[in-house]
């Protein structure tokens, strides 16, 4: 693993997770990249969403890059150019990290879930699928948080990408409606989705694991912690398995594991 790190703007740096580019490595020509926004109400962004996440994904074979953005005095409009900057930022470093520039995503919790759903509503070019964590979708809450905030909902047509979103009926920070609702938009333009609504888990849940639960045990949930599995599951549906060098076009990485195991006595 490689980590880079490089000031994108005035405002925002961005952290890339990179894969070892060993031949041994499965997919090692091109992989798909995730970009990821932590939450914390555009006042800080949480470091808990960060990292941990991040590693989690390349874990899974993705390149995965954090963004550090304007958040606190600024607007929520310098966080939304800071997040087309890292989008841009990926693409141009794409052959430098074996990153296919037509499969990066967009990955953010709450106020990050914001700004990473208003580029899959208005980046040119859109990122190629979203992952959102109890997402704000609605101005709702921007007088609370002093930022005047894109209805997210009324932004969604039939450009925006395809979209995992997970939440929980605990939250109550950002109601779970905001996820139905920006689901709902999805369905009536004919986007690709997928959505989990956990029964139990306060706002803020991260990966719902020990590491991310900031000492705080209802942070800690089997069922929300599916979501990773599951949004990594719906990324390679959406983009695609990792490549299979010098095999068909229809020969996926999991036929080839299968056809790696030893055969049976």
């Amino acid at each position: 693993m490689r980590i880079v790190t490089e000031q994108i703007t005035s405002t925002a740096t961005i952290t890339g997770y990179v894969q070892d580019s060993h031949p041994d490595n499965i997919g090692s020509c091109q992989r798909a990249a995730v970009v990821i926004f932590p939450g914390g109400g555009y006042f800080f962004c949480s470091p808990r969403e960060a990292e941990p996440v991040a590693l989690g994904y390349l874990a899974e074979g993705f390149n995965a890059f954090v963004v550090d953005y304007a958040v606190g005095e600024h607007p929520a409009e310098t966080a939304r150019l800071d997040g087309v900057a890292a989008l841009t930022w990926v693409r141009q470093h794409a052959g430098e990290f074996h990153t296919d520039p037509a499969k990066i995503a967009v990955v953010g919790f709450s106020a990050g879930g914001h700004l990473a759903a208003s580029l899959g509503v208005t980046a040119s070019p859109r990122p190629s699928a979203v992952v959102l964590g109890y997402p704000v979708t609605r101005p709702t809450l921007g007088p609370l948080l002093g930022k005047d905030l894109l209805d997210v909902v009324e932004a969604v047509d039939a450009e925006t990408p395809p979209s995992f979103v997970f939440t929980t009926q605990g939250d109550e920070l950002v109601p779970s409606t905001e996820t139905l609702e920006y689901c709902l938009a999805l369905a009536r333009h004919g986007i690709p989705y997928e959505t989990h609504v956990h029964l139990k888990g306060p706002h803020g849940m991260s990966l719902a694991k020990p590491l991310t639960a900031a000492g705080r045990a209802d942070m800690v949930d089997e069922a929300v912690a599916s979501w990773l599995p599951e949004s990594v599951r719906f990324l390679r549906t959406i983009l695609g398995d990792f490549p299979i060098e010098g095999a068909p076009a229809d020969y996926r990485r999991s036929r080839a594991l299968h056809d790696a195991e030893p055969e049976a006595d």
